[in-house]
Order: structure tokens, then sequence, then C-alpha cells
């Protein structure tokens, strides 16, 4: 693991294999090890693989700004540090919306950007008053009891039901967490803007995993945004609900490759 000091707080992150770039980032009370098995697949495969402590998780410190754009800028810092110029960028649910920030910024860097259960769209006020309740309830009960609240419900029921281990796992990792990495992070997604207009304007291909049991980002949200990219490559996990790196490990893996290889192609290409 190594780290670096953005605005005097450390991130950590970790960069492996030799190849084009790939950027993996991961969601909400989630850290860089969620990517595990697609990290081995990639590196495998033939490509520099680079995993991010997004600010508040894993070995990244909290932050003092509570903004996606921050986390955004975290990220740029990590691949300036490591002279990455141009990958592609992949973001699990909030993770996603560090990525359309990025590309937002610095969309010259990118050439392709993928959003893994993840969308485009400002919170609900509904979404953003559910944000406001969880932040009171961290404050008052802490991480562990709010995690076992939400880690079950960002699976379909019956990969809930058959696989308790993994569940039970990603649970106590996310209840690790300092409650001000999460508070944080929670009022982040609650201010985050519309992103919509990075989707329409961004020349790069993107890709959209969608899961059809998904209870965090309805389907419809994520099937409207899909028309925005002038390249899409759309992919829907029928049985999947918030978690298709769990639930769907293999399909969705092919899917990173297939991807990948594809935007690495348009480039060569001249896009």
């Amino acid at each position: 693991m190594k780290s670096i000091r953005f605005r005097d707080k450390l991130i950590s992150f970790q960069v492996e294999g030799a190849g084009a770039p790939v950027v993996l980032l991961h969601g909400f009370c989630e850290d860089q090890r969620i990517w595990d098995d697609f990290k081995t697949d990639l590196i495998g495969t033939g490509y520099k693989v680079v995993t991010i402590d997004l600010p508040g998780f894993g070995n990244s410190e909290v932050p003092l700004v509570p903004s996606i754009a921050y986390m955004a800028e975290g990220v740029n810092a990590v691949l300036n540090h490591l002279d990455i110029l141009h990958f592609i960028i992949i973001g699990h649910s909030m993770g996603g919306y560090v990525s359309l920030a990025y590309g937002e910024k610095y969309s010259d860097n990118l050439s392709g950007l993928g959003l893994f259960h993840s969308h485009c769209f400002e919170d609900s006020a509904e979404k953003k008053g559910a944000r406001k309740k969880s932040i009171d309830f961290v404050k008052e009960h802490g991480v562990g009891p709010y995690v076992k609240q939400v880690i079950p419900s960002l699976f379909a029921a019956d990969f809930f039901i058959q696989n308790a281990p993994v569940i039970s796992d990603l649970t106590e990792k996310a209840g690790s967490y300092a409650p001000g990495g999460v508070i944080n992070a929670l009022q982040a997604m609650h201010d985050k803007p519309d992103q919509s207009e990075i989707l329409k304007q961004i020349s790069v291909p993107v890709l959209f995993i969608i899961g059809k049991k998904d209870l965090v980002t309805p389907f419809d949200l994520c099937i409207e945004q899909t028309h925005y990219p002038e390249k899409a490559s759309i992919h829907v996990l029928e049985e999947a609900g918030h978690m298709g790196m769990f639930e769907a490990t293999g399909e969705c893996q092919k899917i990173l490759r297939d991807f990948v290889g594809y935007c690495l192609q348009k480039n060569n290409s001249g896009r």
C-alpha cells in the first residue's frame, strides 16, 4: 500500500501490473479491496491497475472538505504522482459520481469511463432527506449499527440469503471506517449536483453496468442516462442488485475486459 499527501491528508492507493492503465474507484462504505478479483483479472490480461481508497475510507484519511469534486481532485493527485496521463476510469456507485466529476474537469486524460451501478442525476428531495437521516444516525449510534442496516440492502434477496459470509465480511470491513469519513461521504452525495451534462458532452466510450434488482440506483434512472453519451456500452445484470462484482463476478469481469479493450482500440485508431 502506498500513499500521497493531498491537502494535508493521506490518500492510499495501489498500482500493479504493466500495460495500459485502468483506474478502479470503489463506492460508499467500501475501499479498494472491493476490486481485488477484478484487479487480478485485468493484470492477468495485460493491464496496469490503479486502485484508490477514496478520502475517508480504507487507509485514506478523513478529508476536511465533504465533496465529490474534492474526491476527484484527490484521484487526480494520485495519478499525477504516478505520471499516468491517459487511462480508463471505472467507478462503483459513489465512485461513479467521482469518475464523472473527474471527467468534467480532466476529460482530456480519459480513454473511457465506466459507471458500475451508478448514475448521473442529483439526489431527489426524498433521497436527500434519507442522507440527512443517515448522518444523524451515524452521529448518534456510530458506523457499526449503520452499516448493518445498509450492507444487506445492497444485494438481491436470493444472493443475500445464499451468501451470508460475503455480507458479514463486507459489513465488518465497513464497520471499521471512521464516522467522519462516512458522514462526509453522505454529505458529499447529498450535495452532488446533476452530472447529466457531463455524459452528454463526453467524447469517450461510456460503460453502464446496471442491476435489474438494484434498490439503490433505480433501474429507470440508470436506463435513462444511457441515452446521453455518444458511445455507450450498456449491460443489464438480470439477477443482480447493487453489487455486481459479487453477484455476477465472472460476467462483470468479462464486461470490464471487453470495454477496456474496446476503449484502447478506439484510442489507438484515433477515436
